[in-house]
């Protein structure tokens, strides 16, 4: 139910069903948890912003539509390290972005199996971050963004202890035992590639490995030992600011600044049992980021979409482009139509879409506004209907908006709290 009011939702999955006839179809058409994922978040008000797969790594971000004008530049990855880099069974995928001017790295790594790989492990997430490289300014590198998500089947296994002792610690809920020979707890004490990254307290069972439609750890006759093998973590980067100290979810680990403004916050980190078609347990964290931004660009004015005129104000900062445009989409980001802005027209404020052209369907619509140079969507309407009217002589469309004590009340669609994203 949190995840209805979510900015950014990011599923990720690994070992997706990558056969050849399946991959060939998926070429063609969207794969099938694609859409699901679509058909589920969509009715919240989510869109698609950037999908990565690489065989059966599979990487999703979804934004909440009315949030589209504070994303920038958003580009994806993947590397392979399956088969000494030929084989894309193992390695990572990313996607980044700029949220509200602060850079984002989400990066969903497959890493290489079994308690004896440990090494290769390490190896095999120090080139993903070598080779992925990203066209963003300063942030080329996924450790030079201002946070990064790292989350996936990362392989990690608990050292030492019998697969006997495991399996008595988790009955008896002695969990922080079992914590202290993780692998992943241990690396971070001693490589130097993990510096900096955090995960909350581990106060559920290891995911990995069960039976199959069951909740009961490994019986086949290989008995896997139980592990914490799916994991979130986070990272910030690092700077001269200084930080507060006295915060309480700080000292606990479960919140961290960057900037001295900026905070990010693990609200929780859960495994879910209820699922058993997989001999993995899913797991999911729900972070906020607290950040500082500035109002969108571009700003549609409500209560005054008369006929087929369309009245918008651009602040005075940005440098509009004639390949600048605005499009009519129904409100999930179906497209419709678009029209070019005209920079030669007297008054570039108001646009005219031609009245043939208007929807005909009787649902919701939004306004985006579509910046060229920043290569993204910079503004975007409250949602509208498109009225049909017959005077008797003549038939007419025009757009109408939810009326509201002001003509002249400017805003963008659903401003995010700037306090709490």
């Amino acid at each position: 139910a949190k995840c209805k009011h979510c900015f950014v939702f990011c599923p990720r999955l690994q070992e997706v069903n990558s056969m050849i006839n399946k991959r060939l179809k998926e070429a063609l058409f969207s794969d099938n948890w694609t859409e699901l994922c679509m058909d589920t978040l969509s009715p919240f008000g989510y869109v698609l912003v950037a999908s990565q797969r690489m065989q059966g790594v599979l990487l999703l971000v979804f934004c909440k539509f009315c949030h589209l004008p504070f994303l920038r530049s958003i580009q994806t990855q993947s590397t392979r390290t399956g088969l000494g880099g030929y084989w894309g069974n193992k390695g990572g995928v990313s996607a980044r972005m700029t949220v509200f001017g602060h850079t984002v790295c989400f990066l969903n790594c497959h890493l290489p199996a079994h308690m004896r790989n440990l090494e290769q492990r390490m190896e095999d997430f120090e080139s993903i971050l070598q080779q992925q490289q990203f066209e963003a300014g300063s942030a080329t590198g996924v450790l030079d963004h201002d946070v990064i998500f790292w989350f996936g089947d990362l392989n990690f296994r608990i050292e030492d202890y019998d697969i006997h002792v495991v399996k008595c610690a988790i009955d008896s809920n002695k969990l922080p035992l079992l914590w202290e020979r993780d692998q992943l707890n241990m690396a971070k004490n001693t490589e130097s590639i993990l510096d900096g990254f955090l995960e909350g307290p581990l106060n559920f069972p290891p995911t990995y490995k069960f039976d199959v439609g069951t909740n009961t750890y490994d019986t086949s006759a290989k008995k896997r030992k139980p592990a914490w093998t799916d994991r979130i973590l986070w990272r910030l980067r690092r700077t001269g600011s200084p930080v507060p100290s006295h915060n309480a979810a700080l000292q606990r680990g479960l919140t961290s600044w960057f900037g001295g403004t900026t905070k990010v916050t693990q609200h929780t980190y859960c495994s879910h049992m209820g699922y058993t078609i997989s001999d993995h347990k899913p797991v999911s964290a729900l972070f906020s980021l607290q950040v500082s931004y500035k109002s969108t660009s571009v700003t549609f004015v409500r209560n005054m979409f008369y006929l087929s005129f369309v009245y918008l104000t651009v602040a005075s900062s940005y440098q509009r482009s004639s390949w600048d445009w605005v499009a009519i989409y129904k409100a999930w980001f179906d497209y419709i139509t678009f029209l070019f802005l005209l920079l030669d027209k007297k008054d570039a404020s108001v646009m005219t879409f031609p009245e043939e052209e208007l929807p005909k369907d009787d649902c919701d619509y939004i306004l985006g506004y579509y910046s060229n140079t920043m290569n993204s969507i910079i503004g975007l309407s409250m949602p509208f209907q498109v009225k049909h009217i017959n005077n008797g002589k003549n038939h007419h469309q025009h757009l109408s908006m939810p009326s509201l004590p002001s003509s002249t009340d400017k805003t963008s669609y659903s401003q995010p709290d700037p306090e709490e994203i």
